[in-house]
Formats: structure tokens, C-alpha cells, sequence
């Protein structure tokens, strides 16, 4: 298999003659084999035991025989006034409870569960089938926002939400069985038997405990629950407030049925006056200062309560005029008793109906929380915003930062925190699961876990080094390979865009530290400072300007640019700067934003330097000088990642795709990225048949390059890395997306694909992992796999960093295929050692590098996805027309192959 051959560009690379052909065995219908998760093989017994314990709670249940009946829900609402929210999961949740008040006896006083949506639940079945109810709710018990403001005028609004708050509001429910879901489900998935209905109880007392949080009126976001505790509310600045709140989740694990507790944030508007909020986050003084059309965006669909009359109502606008000037038609009676249209501006309504003279906000916008034809006008100096309402914007660095700081929890403070929350909720006296014989002990899950070895590192003068507390350090000693920079006609230039940095200080101490390092590194040919009067252009027009200045100063295209930031993160620089380097000049650049320059920093910043420019900075020992890594067959090792938008954002998706290169190395990668449709989890550009039938997908790309990187050779191994799925999606990674891998190797004419191993990884879950005897976080390479993990499917969990400050957070390892037959010791010390060879650290990583490449290249590149959307207007689709996407410029031959992304 390990057939030699020069560098290729094209076709041809996989077998000789066949390849000309290659469109035509695609175009032949291929039948690939449908794939489940595969099982535990066995159990890994390789490190030193340790005691530990888990944020997992065992239940034991003793009605194995207890069925939940499934009952579909209907809420039709007889009100038009109340057509839009007769949906609402909050009001639907106030007519299942009055429901069950005025029917309970139909109903055999049987107590059931309401999904907030469709779906209610019961132990055992109703009377009959299917029932009809009507339920009458009085006006108190249904938000008044959608009363009827009536054509712009706020007294009209008054006067008819008077006169509905006298009345009652009907609503007719229909209530149809669906499916049986038997309790014992869970029981059989606890021996390892595959069941159709087990998620579907899991799911079911999950929305039991999520009904006991919905009746104490929390804020629900899936399985996390927050209430309006100021206690657990955290300032972020920009009228941001982080809250802590908690996450609760029914698990089959290898020990039974347990309750996973843990601590959860999100992130929501600082309620109080509309006015406090919009003056910080805007980060102005006064009401005079702030921009209405932010605010108009920011304000959008989001609900506030007024202080005149204490009514709730939705944001749908803003008006054009201030309080002052902007008017509406208001009928009144004149002194003979007719009515009468008069206009009047909002100002003068509140001032001579309600007794309230304006202040500031006279000569403010109003808010408009009426309708399109029929605004209902309200002063915002009036308008408070309701409490837990979910803020779906960016933050900016210092938001983050500050999240991150006042979220943090030492090992025994979350200890505390989730058993404190099991004592004081009591789950189990839910009277449904009381009714299951159910039972939730009251301690953490004790558990073994083992400490694995840290790999042996090799770097600079043949010198081995052994992490130590999963770090080590480049003190006096060199990088392994480390790169010239500047000789002959290699030239490299320092540019900055005014940041406040002594400039000759940063070359001289960047210099020194690169010779330490083995860096061979001259002086920069050139240092050129941004024009002081560029700064209020764009920044695509100010990077623009900033090459036409450079470039007389240089004889030819640099080879590398060290570009200075005056913001560290969020620069608005970086976009426009990174996509004219690296699609339009194909430079090499690292940018950088110093607060505070020392070896430490220099160090960090000549990691990445060296690995961009080519260099290695180290090597795993077994993969140094040319080892294989685990047996002498060819291995490439992929990662994937896909990079969202924000919650609310329509932009893209980026997927990106990184492959090893290079081989036996498993430190190299090259990155292959594309757009795909928003929010779309799954890769669809693995495989991609263009027009002429040629495949123009990711895979390709980086097959022909680990080709010509290894000398001709072709992997018969492939080790995948996939991020960002949840466990409902494994079944698509396996037939979706390893399906196109196959796909891939059978156009490029190989008659026998290799062999696979894929491994989802996941860090965004609510595991966690505590020393039984010790209050510090649990040691790096603390690995788990019993107990807490899957009673049949092959997962893991592993912490190979050293957890400095706050919790440590293991990543969760699922193995859904393995042909290569890794025995489970095996598997688990190569992702140990995967995540030693990030070149940008001097520290083990949390997640195996490729995921972290993989990742970093879809961020750095959905950056030019950012750039062309505020360049161009936005182009919305016709109904029933396909939305189209940008597609990402490609990147400049001379960096395609660099790991630019590092």
C-alpha cells in the first residue's frame, strides 16, 4: 500500500488509469451499509486508581410494570385577541392547570405532566381516549400584552384592557391518545438492550422536573431552569446579567438509573427601567446620548411592565417622533355628549389622563407595543423590563471575561452546591414519580477512576522532557524545529494599527527570546505605523491603506507580517486583515495586542509564529524520528468542527475539516473549509460532485495532501474526530457523514477503503468530576469509564489538563465505530497524547488538538463570513425559493497548506 510517487496536484493520485474515469463508478448506485453505535468491547485498566466521586444521583424505581400514556394536546383559543399566544408554552401551561381544577374528576384525579407544547403524560390511562374541555380563564391570569392597544391610542388601549379585565377568556383543549411508553424501557437499557421508547421515558421525567421548575416560575431552557433569585445574578456590565441557575437530567449509566445535577448559566437582560439598561448597553451617560435605531434592534419583541398601570406588554417598534410631537386620534365626548376624533400628542394624553408630566422621555422616541396598523405608543421612562429575559447578543472580550470569573466554583463549593440542590427540591416527591416508586439517593456516585502517564515530549538538541502536572515549559531550552525567518530575500515587517506599544522594544525583546529559542530570526525589514488620520475610515479601507504604505518600504512580498491590534479581542481590524493576507497576498501573519511584553508572552507568541512558518515545536517522543504511532500501518487522523452564528443570526455556518499530514507525524495538519447552511449541524461538503462530476469536496483536498506530504503513501487507517454533535446526531455521523467519507475514497478509484475509527467528542455536557479525599480538581489524565457511562455504547470520559482555577471539565469520548480494533488502553493513551501535540500551548488540552485545529480554523474563517455580510446587503428569499450562502474565498497557494489557522 505504501506505493511511491511524486507531488500531485489533480487526478490520478489514488490509482493510475481508473481515475479518468472515477466520475462514472460514483454516478453507479453504491449501497453503503446502515451503522448503529457499536458496544463496549471492554474496559481500560492501564494508570493509577484513584477514588472519585460524580455529580450523578442513583434512582431506583420499583414499577418496573408502570406506563406513561402519551396524550397529544390541541389549544384553540375562542378570543381572537388571543389567537398568537394561545400557543405560548406559558399560557398553555395556565389552562393545563385550570384544566385539571375544573376537571379533575373526569380525569379520575389522576395527575399528569405537560411538556409546555403537545404533549401531556399520565401513569396508567385516562377514562377514555380522547376528551374535549372547554376552560375559562379570567383576564388576571393571562398577560395583558396582547390586549388590543387600538389605533396608536394609549387611552383607547386603557380602556379596553379595563374593560377585558372583567371578563373571561375561553379556550377549547382537545386531548387525544398517542403512544404507550412503558417504564420498563429504561430498565432493559440499563442490561444494555436497545429499546425505541427508552429516550422517550428518559424524556418523560425529564419534563416532570422541569413542570415542578415551570409552576415555581422559572425561566426554562431545556433541562436548565433560573430563577429570579438576585442572589444568583452576576453583572457583566452592558446591561448584561449572567444567571445561575441549574441543569437536571435522567441518565441510563453503566451504575442504573441516575440524576445528573449540575450548576447552569445563562445569560439575561438586567431587568429594571428600560432607560438603565439602554444608557449601559450603550456605554453612554445621559438619554440624550443614545443611538434609537441600536435601540430599536436591541429592544425588538422583548416584554416590560408599565408603571402607570402595571400592564405587561411586547416591544414592536419604536416610534419616529419623541413623546412630544408624536400624535394619534382619540375619541372623547364633548359637552353635548357626542363623540368626537381629536388628535393628541403622547405626551399631553399622560399629562392630562394620567396625571404623569413627563420628564426626559418628552423629547424621546416612544415605544410602540402595538401592531403595525395600529401602534399603542408608550414613554419609556414609564416602561421597566421584565425579569429573565434572555439576552441573544454577542459579548464583547470583557463580558466574557467577566462570565468567566464570577462563574467560577472550586471542586467543594459545587459539591455543595448541587446536593443543596437535591435536598431542597425533592424530587422525588413529585407525586408522579412517587406513583413509579421512585427513589433518589441523597449522596454523589462513588466511582474509580485511573491517572494515565503523560507522554515523553521531544524538543530542541534532542532532549526528551516529561510533563509534569500536564505542563512544561521552553526555559532555556529550544523548539524542535524551529524556522529562519528574514534571511536572503525572506523578508518579515512589523505593522501597527495604533496601538499604544513601544514598537523597537517589542522587535529587540521578540528577537532575544526567538535566539533563545532556537529561532534564527533577523530584524524586520521595515516597521510601519498607521496614519493618525485613517482611523475613522473602515477597517477594510485602513488595511488597504496600510499595504499601499508598506509595500514601497519592502522589495518584494513579505513572507511574514506581525501585525499589532490595539484591542486584544474583537478588533475590528482582524477580519479585513486576515482575508487580504491570506486569500488576496497569501502572507503568513500573526497578530498580536500586548498589555504586558515578557519571555512568557514572547514564548506564547513564537509557538505560533514557528508552527505557521513551518516549524515544530515539539513532537510526542514515540513520533520522533520516525515512528509510527501505535503499529507500522498508515494512519491519518481527521477533526471536524462546524462554527454557528449567534442564536438569532441567519449567517452561515462554517464547517471545517483538518487532516493530518506529514505521516507518522500526528502534530501536522492541513485545514479544509466551506459554508453550509445556518445552523446546519451535519457536514454536507465532505463529498461533493461538481458540474463536470469531478468530487469537490473537503475529503479530497486533504487525502491529495497527506499524499504528497508522506512521499506517495495512502493511509489504510483513519482516525476521525468529530465536535459539536449530540447523541441523537450519532446515527448521521455514521451513515451521513462517515458515508461520504467512503464515498471520497471510492471516486478516487480505491477498490478497499481503509479502516475507521470514529469518535464523537464532546465537551458541552454535565459530567463532573470530583477527588473523594481532596478538595483540588482531579489530576490531569483522569480517565473514567464505568459507572457513569453509557450501559452498552463505548464512551469514556477523560481530563488530561491540569485544572488550574474553577472546575475542570472532562471531554466526553464516544466511540461509534472502530475497525482498526483498538484495544480500550490503546485507544485512551492516543487521546491522552492527542491532546499534548496543540503547538500553540506548553500545556495539555482539554480536547484532542485536531477538534481544537478544527475549530480555530472555522472561527478565523467564519471572520470573512462577518466581513462580507456587513460589506453587502443582505438578500432575502422569495417564499419557496432555496437561500443561498456566500461561499468562502479561497485561500492563496502559498498559505493553503500552513497551518495559518494555529
Amino acid at each position: 500500500m505504501a506505493s511511491q510517487g511524486g507531488k500531485v496536484e489533480g487526478d490520478g493520485i489514488f490509482s493510475s488509469q481508473k481515475i479518468a474515469d472515477s466520475a462514472c463508478c460514483t454516478k453507479s448506485e453504491t449501497s453503503f451499509q446502515i451503522r448503529s453505535p457499536m458496544s463496549r468491547p471492554a474496559y481500560g485498566t492501564d494508570g493509577r486508581v484513584i477514588q472519585l466521586l460524580a455529580n450523578h444521583f442513583n434512582v431506583k424505581f420499583t414499577r418496573h410494570d408502570a406506563v406513561f400514556y402519551n396524550y397529544s394536546i390541541t389549544i384553540k383559543s375562542n378570543d381572537k385577541i388571543d389567537e398568537t399566544i394561545a400557543t405560548s408554552k406559558s399560557l398553555g401551561r395556565k389552562i393545563l392547570d385550570k384544566l385539571y381544577q375544573t376537571y379533575s374528576s373526569e380525569l379520575n384525579g389522576k395527575e399528569f405532566v405537560y411538556d409546555g407544547a403537545k404533549s401531556l403524560f399520565t401513569v396508567g390511562p385516562l377514562p377514555q381516549n380522547n376528551f374535549e374541555f372547554t376552560v375559562v380563564l379570567d383576564n388576571s391570569s393571562s398577560r395583558s400584552a396582547s390586549g388590543n392597544p387600538g389605533k396608536g391610542s394609549p387611552i383607547e388601549g386603557d380602556q379596553k384592557r379595563l374593560k377585558h379585565s372583567y371578563l373571561t377568556r375561553t379556550y377549547n383543549v382537545e386531548m387525544k391518545f398517542a403512544t404507550m411508553i412503558p417504564l420498563e424501557t429504561i430498565a432493559h437499557a440499563l442490561k444494555g438492550i436497545n429499546s425505541e421508547h427508552t429516550h422517550d421515558a428518559l424524556r418523560v421525567l425529564d419534563i416532570i422536573l422541569r413542570q415542578q421548575h415551570a409552576k415555581r416560575g422559572c425561566l426554562l431552557i431545556k433541562q436548565s431552569f433560573f430563577d429570579g433569585n438576585h442572589a444568583n445574578f452576576v453583572d457583566l456590565g452592558g446591561g448584561v446579567t449572567g444567571c445561575r441557575g441549574i441543569h437536571t437530567s435522567f441518565r441510563t449509566t453503566g451504575a442504573g438509573l441516575s440524576l445528573n445535577i449540575d450548576v447552569s448559566t445563562t445569560l439575561i437582560m438586567s431587568p429594571g427601567p428600560v432607560l438603565n439598561f439602554l444608557l449601559a448597553n450603550q456605554n453612554v451617560q445621559n438619554p440624550l446620548q443614545i443611538d434609537w435605531v441600536k435601540a430599536k434592534r436591541m429592544l425588538k419583541n422583548i416584554r416590560i411592565k408599565t408603571e402607570h398601570n402595571k400592564k405587561e406588554f411586547k416591544i414592536t417598534g419604536i416610534s419616529e417622533l419623541p413623546c412630544n410631537q408624536q400624535s394619534f386620534n382619540m375619541k372623547v365626548r364633548n359637552n353635548d355628549g357626542e363623540s368626537q376624533m381629536v388628535e393628541i400628542t403622547v405626551y399631553d394624553y399622560f399629562r392630562e389622563s394620567h396625571n404623569i408630566e413627563l420628564t426626559w422621555s418628552a423629547y424621546a422616541p416612544c415605544l410602540d407595543v402595538g401592531k403595525p396598523t395600529q401602534p399603542n405608543y408608550l414613554p419609556v421612562e414609564l416602561c421597566h423590563l421584565i425579569p429573565l429575559q434572555c439576552y441573544t447578543k454577542a459579548l464583547s472580550s470583557q463580558q466574557r471575561a467577566s462570565l468567566v470569573e464570577k462563574s467560577r466554583q472550586k471542586p467543594q463549593e459545587r459539591i455543595s452546591v448541587v446536593t443543596n440542590i437535591l435536598k431542597k427540591n425533592q424530587y422525588d416527591e413529585d407525586p408522579i414519580l412517587r406513583a413509579c416508586g421512585f427513589y433518589i439517593d441523597k449522596q454523589l456516585t462513588k466511582l474509580d477512576g485511573r491517572v494515565l502517564h503523560a507522554p515523553k515530549l521531544k524538543i530542541g538538541n534532542e532532549e526528551e522532557l516529561v510533563p509534569q502536572n500536564g505542563r512544561w515549559n521552553f526555559n532555556r531550552k529550544r523548539l524542535l524545529r524551529p524556522v529562519k525567518i528574514g534571511q536572503k530575500d525572506q523578508y518579515w515587517a512589523i505593522v501597527n494599527f495604533s496601538a499604544r506599544c513601544d514598537l523597537s522594544y517589542l522587535s529587540r525583546e521578540l528577537l532575544s527570546c526567538a535566539r533563545n529559542k532556537g529561532i534564527h530570526m533577523e530584524r524586520p525589514y521595515t516597521i510601519i505605523e498607521e496614519d493618525r488620520q485613517w482611523l475613522k475610515l473602515s477597517p477594510v479601507v485602513r488595511v488597504e491603506r496600510m499595504f499601499e504604505k508598506m509595500m514601497p518600504h519592502i522589495p518584494e512580498k513579505p513572507k511574514f507580517l506581525l501585525c499589532v491590534l490595539p484591542e486584544k479581542k474583537n478588533s475590528e481590524i482582524y477580519g479585513p486583515w486576515k482575508k487580504k493576507n491570506l486569500v488576496e497576498m497569501g502572507i503568513v501573519t500573526q497578530c498580536i495586542s500586548p498589555t504586558k511584553i515578557n519571555d512568557q508572552y514572547l514564548t506564547n507568541v513564537l509557538l505560533k509564529i514557528n508552527t505557521k512558518l513551518g516549524g515544530i515545536n515539539s513532537l510526542l517522543a514515540i513520533e520522533y524520528p520516525s515512528i509510527p504511532l501505535i503499529n507500522k500501518d498508515v494512519m491519518m487522523i481527521f477533526g471536524m468542527d462546524v462554527s454557528h452564528g449567534s442564536r438569532h443570526s441567519d449567517l452561515p455556518s462554517v464547517a471545517a475539516v483538518v487532516g493530518s499530514r506529514q505521516w507518522p507525524l500526528v502534530s501536522r495538519y492541513r485545514a479544509s473549509v466551506t459554508t453550509q447552511s445556518s445552523k446546519l449541524e451535519m457536514i454536507d461538503s465532505l463529498f461533493k460532485l461538481g458540474a463536470d462530476g469531478k468530487d469537490e469536496g473537503m475529503i479530497r483536498e486533504l487525502l491529495i495532501d497527506f499524499y504528497n506530504s508522506t512521499n506517495g503513501m495512502k493511509p489504510t487507517q483513519i482516525v476521525i474526530f468529530r465536535d459539536g454533535v449530540g447523541e441523537s446526531q450519532f446515527n448521521q455521523v455514521l451513515n451521513v457523514e462517515l458515508t461520504q467519507f467512503l464515498k471520497a475514497f471510492e471516486h478516487l478509484g480505491e477498490p478497499t477503503p481503509p479502516k475507521f475509527t470514529l469518535i464523537v467528542a464532546q465537551k458541552n455536557h454535565h459530567t463532573k468530576l470530583f477527588l473523594a479525599n481532596g478538595s483540588e480538581n482531579v489530576p490531569p489524565g483522569t480517565v473514567v469509564d464505568t459507572m457513569v457511562v453509557h450501559p452498552r455504547n463505548y464512551d469514556f470520559y477523560m481530563c488530561p489538563q491540569a485544572g488550574m482555577i474553577g472546575m475542570s471539565r472532562p471531554v466526553h469520548y464516544n466511540v461509534l465505530l472502530d475497525e482498526i480494533g483498538f484495544s480500550p488502553d490503546d485507544l485512551q493513551k492516543f487521546v491522552h497524547s492527542l491532546s499534548y501535540v496543540y503547538q500553540r500551548s506548553t500545556s495539555a488540552v482539554s480536547m484532542v488538538a485536531p477538534v481544537c485545529y478544527a475549530h480555530l480554523a472555522a472561527s478565523q474563517m467564519s471572520q470573512f463570513i462577518k466581513l462580507d455580510a456587513a460589506e453587502e446587503p443582505s438578500s432575502e428569499a422569495s417564499a419557496g425559493e432555496r437561500m443561498t450562502f456566500p461561499q468562502l474565498p479561497r485561500l492563496h497557494e502559498n498559505v493553503r497548506h500552513t497551518m495559518f489557522f494555529c
